[in-house]
């Protein structure tokens, strides 16, 4: 029952615009599902759903994939517009950026969820991607290359 219901709720954020709890209660109670709203609220929760801004200005629900899809892609062209050059040093990328661009960008880089990348650290104009070691580092810094273009 739960497991239907919470289909169902993903159903629904995906193919409605739903700014409340008591919007997705209405449409779930339309749908013949009787249910609380604690429990909208529970499944909510449980179900990692986020709000996230619609074209239109306002919130809207989005299941987690949807509003990281959108994200990522926020993400990308933050990381894509702050890179200058990459190099590498032993076991560490270094990725020069335009100036106060770099916090920013390594945030990006984070989003990605780099294989082979211990840390990432980010000053004003520089970030330092440390990795596990320098063959990991000369693939990284390939990878970097073709997303910024380089």
């Amino acid at each position: 029952m739960k497991k239907n219901r919470q289909n169902l709720i993903a159903q629904l954020i995906e193919q409605n615009q739903i700014s409340t709890q008591e919007e997705l209660l209405e449409m779930l109670l339309n749908a013949g599902v009787n249910v609380t709203q604690a429990t909208v609220s529970r499944d909510i929760k449980e179900m990692r759903i986020v709000k996230h801004p619609a074209s239109s200005g306002e919130y809207k629900y989005c299941m987690p994939s949807a509003a990281g899809e959108e994200n990522a892609s926020k993400y990308m062209s933050i990381l894509v517009g702050a890179a200058v050059s990459t190099d590498v040093a032993m076991n560490t990328v270094v990725v020069k950026c335009h100036a106060g661009t770099a916090q920013a960008a390594c945030a990006a880089l984070d989003s990605l969820d780099l294989e082979d990348v211990a840390g990432t650290l980010a000053g004003d104009d520089t970030i330092f991607i440390l990795c596990y070691s320098v063959e990991t580092a000369a693939v990284t810094k390939k990878k970097l290359d073709v997303i910024f273009g380089f």
